[in-house]
């Protein structure tokens, strides 16, 4: 409570400024451009979507015209004891209980996000909060994140399902809020192990096409929508649709930069839809589907990414998006991948990591942002059986140092799991999968929860700090002090 009184006198008031700054309207953003000849009719043609997936990442997919990055080779879980799997759960329960007593280190780096928070509880900032999860394939299975997207809106109001990436980028890609799909004539930029011009957008994955009529899609319950795409000399012409009929042509064309095209809609579901009509290059970032008010939880990962993948993205294409955006709070989750390789060491990957940072921040000035710790790890070893990578430790700790050391608030995932080889208990209670490396759904969900929980906590301190100093500030004692030093 000390900490948060002492730091937050300055930070608050000074909050109070900053988060009133509204998103920049960019030069890039497209003019309308009404067609009179559609505009109203419905669209009776019949279109072969392929759909985003809800079912697990892990399962296989019916194949398709764009391959997926390549997903961990399954592994048989070997057969365990009611005794041991009841072990295992009692300790998996007990460990991320007991997790509520280790803190959130620098946690006074949130109070910029919780100001927000409070202000937009108490009506003073227009429109939804946007929070912005960066990440792995742990971030895009959208278990962990769809946990922690409903608890917010639970307890702060439904924004809307926020930005989700165009059509259907690969075969895994999911949403639990929203249904998307793409026709068969795209091509996915941004994937891991898929070179490109590194203009990918907001979520780090861009679809592109030069052929007329393919379409993408999204179902999605909410008041506004809007359309990232990216403007280039002799682009094509969509033609969009909401529930089916005809609204608006959009030009692609123009000088080359990240633009966006925004529609109004009466509350409730909608399908909107997008469809080249001519044979001209496209190439869109996603939709955003949001509500008047309430809080978006926006998950934006890649299967297989580290968090380098960030700085390979066009810097003024990212900006853009993210001013677009104005996120409130941005989570980092990424590691897993990196401590399967040998070149990082923690100086290496601690000066990246700082580096990530400071360009989010230049991006996005009066965010606040939270990095979350990789999760523990373990491969099997030939016979040995399964062992923890010991590379977990060197980036957990790089990740650690440069959150702190930029002002980032950071959480320790791996210790609230149990710390260094608690994987395997979490795969013995049906936790965790047989990997090693990914949990099951209620193990992520119970990871949210417990991000939730931690974070709620330091908010609930925020607060109570928070009316501290508004009291001793308007008290009459505050006031005969100041005119006795007068």
């Amino acid at each position: 409570m000390k900490g948060f009184i002492q730091l937050g006198i300055a930070l608050v008031m000074t909050t109070a400024a900053a988060v009133a700054v509204q998103p920049a309207k960019t030069s890039a953003t497209s003019k309308k451009a009404p067609s009179t000849k559609t505009a109203g009719k419905k669209n009776t043609g019949k279109k072969k979507y392929v759909a985003s997936s809800r079912k697990p990442a892990v399962k296989k997919t019916k194949t398709s015209a764009k391959k997926p990055p390549a997903a961990a080779k399954t592994v048989k879980a070997a057969p365990v004891s009611a005794k041991v799997r009841a072990e295992a759960h009692d300790y998996v329960f007990q460990n991320v209980a007991d997790g509520a007593d280790i803190p959130v280190e620098n946690s006074a780096a949130l109070i910029p996000f919780f100001e927000q928070l409070y202000r937009h509880q108490r009506g003073e900032l227009a429109g939804p909060l946007h929070i912005l999860h960066y990440g792995d394939s742990h971030t895009a299975a959208d278990e962990w994140t769809g946990d922690l997207r409903t608890r917010f809106q639970e307890k702060f109001g439904d924004g809307g399902s926020g930005f989700s990436l165009a059509g259907r980028p690969w075969n895994s890609y999911r949403r639990m809020d929203v249904r998307s799909g793409s026709t068969r004539g795209w091509h996915s930029d941004g994937l891991v192990g898929r070179a490109g011009d590194g203009v990918y957008g907001l979520g780090g994955v861009s679809m592109s096409t030069a052929s007329a009529h393919e379409a993408i899609y999204l179902d999605a319950n909410a008041a506004e929508f809007e359309l990232f795409y990216y403007q280039q000399p002799g682009g094509g012409t969509l033609q969009l649709y909401d529930n089916g009929v005809a609204m608006e042509q959009i030009s692609t064309d123009g000088e080359p930069g990240p633009a966006y095209y925004r529609l109004e809609a009466i509350p409730g579901m909608h399908r909107v839809e997008a469809e080249t009509l001519d044979r001209a290059p496209v190439r869109l970032f996603g939709w955003v589907a949001e509500n008047t008010t309430g809080v978006t939880y926006e998950e934006l990962g890649i299967n297989g990414a580290e968090a380098s993948i960030v700085l390979g993205w066009n810097e003024e294409t990212l900006r853009s998006n993210i001013e677009r955006r104005n996120p409130a709070l941005i989570v980092l989750a990424y590691g897993t991948n990196e401590a399967g390789r040998k070149d990082w060491t923690l100086e290496s990957y601690r000066e990246m990591y700082s580096q990530l940072i400071a360009r989010l921040r230049a991006d996005a000035p009066t965010a606040t942002i939270l990095v979350v710790g990789p999760p523990d790890r373990t491969q099997k070893v030939r016979k040995i059986g399964w062992q923890t990578m010991e590379k977990i430790d060197v980036i957990a700790e790089a990740q650690k140092e440069a959150a702190l050391a930029n002002g980032c608030a950071f959480w320790d995932l791996r210790a609230k799991m149990g710390g260094k080889g608690s994987m395997l208990r979490w795969v013995a209670a049906g936790m965790a999968q047989a990997d090693h490396v990914h949990f099951t759904g209620p193990g992520y969900r119970m990871l949210g929860d417990a991000v939730f929980r931690d974070v709620m906590s330091q908010y609930d301190i925020f607060l109570q700090a928070r009316a501290a100093i508004v009291a001793n500030a308007t008290s009459p004692s505050s006031d005969a002090t100041v005119a006795g030093n007068q």
